[in-house]
């Protein structure tokens, strides 16, 4: 069946329940909408777009920060036939017209926040042929939202999807930085709910408590739970401690997903005073779950002191594999934290070598998955598609190891992508991008681990003959860099390549890793880093 069943089926069964809030702390705005209110909205969404002419195998852009209108967007996309298509708000200018190009979208759905980027491109993207903007003071290019959708009916487009038909594009950049779009079914993104509730044993009286970006699988794929089972989900705009422990506990959420600099941040503000536990109503926590990125197993534990009875999972995954739950630890299996887990729900999982035979037990080779998340491949894309998509199984790129529990762990990445906070940086846009300094002869850019975010983004830069700079010129030529790839670190070094001309990224990190204080705690001691077992979702 279609992912849009399940929100037609919670409309007649739960129509005056609350589904969705907002809360907006900085301005003490909150919002929330029923069911029936999410289902119409969808409605009447999808009949707009079907008025436009949008259908089957068209490609709808959503550009937009995590709101109330989010998913009733999405869904209303889907409900037509046609293709969402959800871009990460961190990508700039040129990328986000890129993709917009590439996935020939004929509507382009976005936020205030994207009211300068969009202006600047409009003029520009010939296959786009309506722009609906989603706020206040809508710009003259764009249609208003919430007036269209006042001009629409709420019926139930007359529109038959099945669960083979795709219904999303996701942009991912993989090794080389260029953004690829995946192709999702409505079968994938069923799977992710079944996958989830399974996982997470979630019921109709949850309420999951969302921060991260909704146009990421992640996210949004954990939020799949929730609309599985028909219980409430709140979504946070905003992203403080204290907002957060204010949202559990003022909403009653019983489900919460961090990324570890969250984690972190909660616990410092606990231990410095800044948030006392006491003046919260928290006993309905039940779980907290960590995914996007390496986690520290001392988190864990230091978690477990103040919150010593509540649940901890981890989960792994690609967007490729419709997000997280291919690989799962699992709330029974707390004493394995290190390992991501083992196969997930309806999944199956290898590791194997260079030919792609399996490996022995204890022994590092490729993990590969395999289930109902793969997705059908990049969009017109076939040599990438092949290259990782053999025999039904997904070439993950991530080399792990499987002790004699059938529990994996993680030792390294086939790829040099930094995960810093849980986004992905890709080195070589760094690289590219700054060997266009005039000074620079050579440029390396590697992830090394750090305490709060997992790793940091660090620049090895080998000058010109003749030529001098300085960390703080070169961290100010990065500025027109998004602030999340800019390197929080610059040594000047010579940049070893070895003789077919790739660098010897291993080399320097074995040679840096000690550079920071932060690296001396245990889960990062570079002493250790055979044996650092990181969990990622």
């Amino acid at each position: 069946m279609p992912i849009t069943e399940m929100l037609c089926r919670n409309a007649q069964l739960y129509p005056g329940e609350t589904a969705l809030i907002e809360r907006e702390p900085a301005v003490g705005g909150r919002r929330e909408i029923t069911w029936l209110e999410f289902e119409d909205s969808a409605n009447k969404m999808a009949n707009l777009l079907l008025s436009r002419g949008v259908g089957q195998g068209d490609k709808v852009v959503l550009l937009m920060m995590n709101c109330l209108e989010w998913l009733p967007v999405y869904f209303g996309i889907l409900k037509t036939g046609a293709l969402a298509v959800p871009l990460n708000f961190r990508f700039t200018v040129k990328e986000i017209k890129k993709c917009i190009e590439t996935a020939n979208a004929r509507v382009l759905v976005y936020g205030p926040e994207f009211r300068e980027k969009i202006n600047e491109i409009s003029g520009g993207l010939s296959c786009t042929e309506s722009f609906i903007f989603v706020g206040e003071d809508c710009p003259e290019i764009a249609e208003n939202y919430t007036k269209l959708l006042a001009k629409f009916p709420a019926d139930a487009p007359k529109v038959t999807i099945f669960d083979y038909n795709e219904a999303a594009l996701y942009f991912t950049s993989g090794t080389t930085g260029t953004p690829k779009p995946i192709m999702l079914t409505h079968a994938n993104l069923v799977s992710a709910c079944i996958t989830e509730k399974s996982h997470h044993l979630q019921t109709h009286e949850d309420n999951f408590l969302c921060i991260p970006p909704l146009y990421h699988t992640g996210a949004k794929m954990h939020w799949f739970g929730s609309l599985f089972v028909g219980s409430k989900a709140v979504i946070l705009r905003g992203l403080n401690p204290r907002w957060i422990i204010e949202a559990v506990s003022e909403e009653r959420a019983t489900i919460v997903w961090l990324l570890v600099p969250w984690a972190q941040d909660i616990l410092d503000a606990i231990e410095s005073g800044e948030i006392d536990l006491e003046k919260y109503r928290l006993v309905q926590w039940r779980l907290m779950h960590i995914g996007a990125q390496p986690v520290p197993p001392s988190l864990i534990r230091r978690w477990q002191k103040y919150f010593p009875g509540q649940l901890y999972d981890t989960n792994y995954g690609l967007s490729e594999s419709t997000g997280p739950g291919c690989v799962h630890l699992g709330i029974e299996n707390i004493h394995k934290v290190g390992a991501i887990g083992r196969p997930g729900f309806n999944w199956q999982t290898m590791i194997v070598d260079e030919h792609d035979s399996p490996v022995p037990i204890g022994k590092v080779g490729e993990l590969l998955v395999s289930g109902p998340g793969v997705m059908n491949g990049y969009y017109q894309n076939p040599e990438a598609t092949g290259a990782v998509l053999k025999n039904g199984w997904l070439h993950t790129g991530d080399m792990a190891r499987q002790d004699e529990d059938g529990f994996i762990y993680l030792v390294d990445r086939k790829k040099d992508v930094v995960i810093s906070g849980g986004e992905n940086i890709f080195p070589v846009e760094i690289e590219d991008f700054l060997q266009a300094h005039d000074d620079i002869k050579d440029v390396a850019v590697i992830g090394l681990p750090d305490i709060r975010l997992g790793e940091i983004a660090v620049a090895i830069v080998e000058t010109k003959p003749g030529r001098k700079l300085t960390e703080a010129l070169v961290i100010e030529f990065c500025k027109d860099l998004p602030r999340y790839k800019r390197p929080v670190k610059v040594f000047f070094d010579k940049v070893p390549r070895n003789p077919t001309g790739k660098i010897e990224k291993t080399r320097l990190r074995m040679k840096y890793s000690g550079k920071r204080e932060a690296f001396n705690n245990e889960d990062y001691a570079p002493s250790r880093e055979s044996e650092r077992k990181l969990a990622m979702g």
